[in-house]
């Protein structure tokens, strides 16, 4: 009788997690992707080398690779967050972050639907074992994020997440065709103002948005919400990635992993204009995505950097 009641009891522990739920484990080798790292040889640099008994000019390989910085959750129940380990993070608050998802139901023939969105930006949780498979193909760039360091909650930043104020009021909120995710034609939703709500009746795009936001967010300093920048200063051979801009595959990329695990990595919108998205829509509303942003860097070879070649 034991060994059939353990069994049961295991069956019903796995049952009581979230439909899409996903584990730091599987988040950290879903980085094993060199599709996403996209290493290239970019140039050279070139340093000053000096000791008692002269000078001379020595070089060093210029690289360029993306690097997964923050995973970003976007999920309509409060304290759902599909990263297992990272729910306990953000749970309810009542009279302050309660449940999310759709404000109202759509009518027949509606064609907006208003959608609410909880975030979470979390440094990404694969350390020293990721730079091991980075070092397969070169030289490799510190990150600018730190492990399992939450940069941005939303339950923490209530009132802006959840209002809108004051960037509601902002231009970039209020111009038409400023700062959009949208290709060809198909707008998945205004950057601005950075919240929690939007009026998308596709429920993927409308987390794709969220991410977006989030990431947004995070990566400038200043601005009029409670989170942690993930900011870093440039320094001699080492570059790292200015603010996210959406559209821009070049300054960052995102790779799926709830509720559809991808090996690649792309911008959004992520589809053609006809495309469905049926594959990549949660039941739960729940997603979860590792946003990647590029690195430039080479190996100290002197005391000071005369210059570099490759950008």
């Amino acid at each position: 009788m034991f060994i059939p009641l353990q069994r049961l009891l295991i069956v019903l522990a796995l049952s009581s997690l979230p439909a899409r739920a996903i584990t730091t484990p599987e988040i950290a080798t879903s980085a094993l992707s060199p599709a996403c790292v996209k290493y290239q040889v970019v140039g050279v640099c070139y340093w000053l080398y000096c000791t008692p008994f002269g000078c001379t000019v020595r070089t060093s390989v210029k690289v360029r690779h993306f690097r997964p910085n923050l995973v970003i959750s976007a999920y309509s129940v409060t304290g759902k967050n599909p990263w297992t380990e990272m729910s306990p993070l953000s749970p309810p608050l009542p009279g302050i972050a309660e449940a999310g998802g759709d404000t109202h139901p759509r009518a027949v023939g509606q064609h907006s639907k208003v959608r609410f969105k909880n975030a979470d930006a979390i440094g990404f949780p694969a350390g020293d074992a990721l730079a091991n498979f980075f070092s397969q193909f070169g030289y490799i760039c510190a990150p600018s994020s730190q492990p399992f360091i939450p940069y941005f909650l939303s339950t923490l930043d209530s009132l802006a997440w959840r209002s809108g104020v004051p960037e509601m009021f902002y231009p970039q909120a209020l111009t038409p065709g400023l700062r959009e995710v949208s290709k060809d034609g198909d707008m998945w939703g205004n950057i601005y103002p950075r919240s929690g709500a939007l009026s998308q009746t596709h429920d993927y795009k409308a987390g794709a948005v969220i991410a977006q936001r989030a990431a947004d967010l995070v990566t400038r300093s200043g601005q009029s919400h409670v989170y942690l920048p993930l900011i870093a200063s440039p320094r001699d051979g080492y570059w790292p990635p200015g603010p996210v801009m959406e559209g821009d595959s070049g300054n960052h990329q995102w790779q799926m992993l709830v509720p559809k695990k991808s090996a690649s990595c792309n911008i959004f919108p992520d589809g053609s204009v006809t495309d469905t998205y049926a594959d990549k829509l949660a039941e739960d509303g729940a997603y979860v995505w590792t946003l990647w942003r590029p690195y430039k860097c080479c190996p100290r070879r002197g005391q000071t950097l005369l210059g570099s070649s490759g950008g």
